[in-house]
């Protein structure tokens, strides 16, 4: 009881932290052009990442609060850069000041506590059932512990948590996503937690709670089965079993691991989120701003055609796709 408590205090302090940069993070990858239209509507030339005037264009081709700048890579190299984590934040401040860099976090709080709850429960009854099994066959278990059939087993009972706790909690995850999208047309349509959950019932139903459900649970159960897999292998044929270091280096290899699969992972995540705030009734999540997607593989396909799938997954030395145009502030142009 105790160990659940304290996870729950510790993930609800890093969701609070967090906030922030998962804000920020949703917002670019919606990439959706509230200061595009009036530049463009208006006739006005577009600014190319290089700073060259086009022809305007009949459509909005991202969403951009503030127009790129020259900066410097990693290698310090001169690039054309998009605003990065602590641009962005600075501009939703200066909008809905520092307590506004904390929106859809009721929600997220709550899909958190719950999510742990939900997992450690699952798990729980799973060890329950070993203590049973073991009262019965002794310890003939002790040899299988450890080969690869042990790793298959705590993976399939960690799918089975992480995927309950998922479906429970993803109706929260929702309301989060669409909360933080107001942001774009400055709407206040999902603002309480109990408002929010009477207006997805009544415009869309029960499904409307699980939009994005299914490429969020795919991306979850593929990351999880590679970071197991992975680990295993590195752990078994890559370090030496006599190094005194052993459960640290395994530690490590865990992480390593587990961040290379995210990073395989994440088309799953981006097109879940679009997903969940597509066509819900917000600027953010229809025409013009974003097109109307028909199913999460449509998405998929879209984004794949237009070489984004990777949109949003850097906060940081984010350099402006090659061949996409952007528009600036419309002080900028006159």
């Amino acid at each position: 009881m105790a160990d659940a408590a304290s996870q729950v205090l510790l993930g609800s302090g890093l969701t609070i932290l967090s906030q922030p940069l998962m804000y920020v993070k949703v917002l670019i990858q919606g990439q959706l052009p509230p200061r595009a239209e009036l530049p463009l509507a208006l006739g006005l030339p577009e600014i190319s990442p290089r700073g060259q005037v086009g022809r305007p264009s009949p459509f909005p081709v991202g969403y951009e609060p503030l127009p790129p700048t020259i900066g410097r890579n990693i290698f310090g190299r001169q690039v054309c850069q998009l605003p990065g984590l602590f641009c962005y934040a600075q501009h939703i401040a200066s909008i809905d000041g520092k307590r506004g860099l904390f929106t859809g976090l009721t929600p997220r709080l709550c899909s958190g506590v719950l999510g742990t709850v939900v997992h450690g429960k699952v798990l729980q009854h799973y060890q329950e059932c070993d203590k049973v099994e073991e009262t019965g066959s002794g310890n003939v278990q002790k040899e299988v512990s450890s080969s690869f059939d042990r790793v298959i087993k705590e993976t399939t009972r960690e799918m089975m948590a992480r995927s309950a706790a998922t479906l429970i909690t993803h109706p929260f995850h929702v309301i989060t996503l669409r909360s933080m999208v107001q942001f774009i047309g400055r709407e206040s349509k999902y603002c309480g937690l109990c408002d929010s959950i009477v207006t997805i019932y009544r415009e869309e139903g029960i499904l409307g709670f699980f939009a994005g459900l299914i490429p969020r649970l795919l991306g979850d159960i593929i990351s999880l089965w590679l970071c197991n897999s992975l680990a295993y292998l590195v752990n078994t044929y890559a370090l030496d079993s006599g190094v005194s270091t052993m459960n640290e280096m395994k530690s490590y290899s865990q992480a390593v691991t587990g961040f290379f699969a995210s990073m395989l992972t994440y088309p799953f995540v981006l097109v879940s989120n679009l997903m969940a705030v597509n066509n819900c009734g917000l600027a953010g999540g229809s025409p013009p701003y974003s097109p109307i997607y028909t199913s999460w593989i449509d998405c998929w396909c879209m984004l794949q055609k237009e070489g984004n799938m990777s949109r949003g997954n850097s906060l940081f030395f984010r350099k402006v796709p090659f061949g996409k145009t952007y528009c600036c502030d419309l002080r900028m142009l006159i």
